[in-house]
């Protein structure tokens, strides 16, 4: 071969391209497997419970108000009957929730899908009740009110496993739906039998037994809101419009404490117009798996929330989905290091032994993906690090013809898997952590080749291959003498 160099470094890079197939194929499977996950969640939202919204208590009144408008003069006189319903809303002076949830574990075959059960307490109070008093828009018309009534919203009602309702005190009977055509699903009590709001004040306290999927969000429909939230979940993701204003995250769960005024959220004018009870709290998804079918239905504009989310930190799919965006650059280092060896030894590599090098790195991702399902995140990629560490440290030792070479070639991958752990622990600061990897690699390169002649290297294997090759002119002169 006349220019062996150039068509080793054609075979590597082919080698390369062949690589970045297989990762791409299992970047494919990734992506089918976190596809999986979401099917599970959304199996699970349909058949137990999806993400959950509260909105309420609230006071409301159903109205109507009849007139009639006369037109012409004389026998052309008409009298046409008109009619105006209405609903109007009382939203409480203060909202005081105290809650308390506990995770709830459901499987669907390999995949978990974290539920929860939550206890909520709703205490509510309206010192007035001049928002529930009707006023006429014409003369001389007649008003009619239903009675009164205290709805309590949710975006899933699937998830209510007990409610009770009491109003000063007194326990009235909860009966479904919320009797509000924006806001259908729900609970509701009368208020009063009489047929007229109470003149002074009322307290309303429900107790209600929740479960859901995921998020738990509230909106703060009242003057002034208290949300206290406790629970034995480790691993919080605090979302919605307004922040807690005082948390507290520890291995055995978290607390956390919203306090919102009307001043600052629009939710309590929003809903007396078409604000909506959204899925998942912000109308775009739910825990997962996108809008949870079993909510209401809304085109309308969300209202504020007060929402934290149930997530799994250590989510195996999102890990090796970004493990496998490293994949390429991992097999590039380790072919840069095994090129390495060969110059500074002296050793050749087949571009054969390039490929199954390459396929045992490409392996680790389809590996550490199938063992992830199985097992903790932390486990399976030590499992699967050390299984292709040690695999390729033993050939090393036989492809360079060294027991010391196999060794540190295979501490070598060893530690850049240690590396590629780090950046999918530290996802903020991965790039720092990357960049300085890389330039480490880099200075290691030019330190360990800084006294080789890279011509005298490149002679030296052009007349090494010429040596090899037969000369034409003895080969002819053999042929003659036979």
């Amino acid at each position: 071969m006349r220019f062996p160099l150039f068509f080793k470094a054609v075979s590597i890079g082919f080698v390369l391209f062949l690589m970045s197939l297989v990762l791409m194929r299992i970047g494919f499977l990734v992506d089918e497997r976190a596809a999986r996950q979401r099917e599970a969640v959304a199996s699970v939202e349909q058949s137990h419970a999806g993400a959950q919204t509260l909105l309420g208590p609230l006071l409301q009144r159903h109205c109507t108000e009849d007139w009639e408008v006369a037109s012409g003069e004389g026998k052309d006189r008409k009298v046409t009957p008109e009619r105006r319903s209405f609903v109007l809303t009382a939203v409480p002076a203060t909202l005081d929730v105290q809650g308390q949830t506990r995770a709830d574990l459901r499987r669907r075959g390999l995949f978990k899908v974290h539920s929860y059960g939550a206890q909520l307490t709703l205490e509510a109070a309206w010192p007035d009740f001049a928002a529930l008093q009707p006023q006429r828009q014409q003369a001389n018309s007649r008003l009619q009110c239903e009675l009164p009534l205290l709805n309590l919203s949710l975006s899933d009602v699937r998830g209510v496993r007990s409610a009770q309702v009491q109003l000063d005190g007194r326990p009235l009977t909860v009966r479904p739906g919320t009797g509000d055509a924006r806001r259908p699903r729900g609970l509701h009590v009368v208020l009063d039998e009489a047929g007229a709001p109470p003149k002074a004040g009322l307290k309303a306290r429900v107790v209600l037994e929740l479960a859901g999927t995921g998020e738990l969000a509230l909106v703060p429909a009242a003057d002034a809101t208290r949300f206290n939230l406790q629970s034995d979940w480790p691993h919080p993701s605090f979302g919605g419009r307004f922040l807690p204003t005082a948390h507290d995250i520890t291995e055995a769960g978290f607390s956390a404490r919203w306090a919102v005024s009307s001043l600052a959220s629009d939710a309590p004018a929003e809903l007396q117009r078409s604000g909506g009870v959204c899925p998942g709290g912000d109308g775009t998804r739910g825990s997962g798996s996108g809008i949870n079918p079993y909510a209401e239905p809304t085109t309308r504009a969300c209202l504020d929330t007060l929402q934290v989310s149930f997530f799994e930190p250590v989510n195996p799919h999102v890990l090796s989905d970004r493990a496998i965006k490293y994949g390429l650059l991992f097999v590039v280092l380790t072919f840069v290091a095994v090129a390495l060896v060969e110059v500074l030894s002296g050793r050749r590599v087949h571009p054969v032994q390039y490929l199954l090098v390459g396929l045992a790195l490409s392996l680790f991702f389809l590996l550490l993906l199938s063992l992830s399902e199985h097992w903790p995140f932390a486990l399976a990629y030590l499992a699967a690090a050390s299984a292709c560490a040690l695999l390729l440290g033993y050939y090393a030792a036989h492809m360079l013809g060294r027991a010391l070479a196999g060794a540190a070639f295979g501490v070598s991958i060893a530690g850049l898997y240690g590396l590629l752990y780090a950046l999918l622990q530290m996802e903020q600061n991965a790039l720092a952590i990357g960049s300085v990897g890389l330039f480490a690699a880099v200075a290691v390169v030019m330190v360990l080749t800084r006294r080789i002649d890279w011509y005298a290297l490149f002679d030296g294997l052009r007349r090494s291959s010429a040596a090899q090759r037969p000369d034409p002119r003895a080969t002819a002169e053999g042929q003659i003498g036979a």
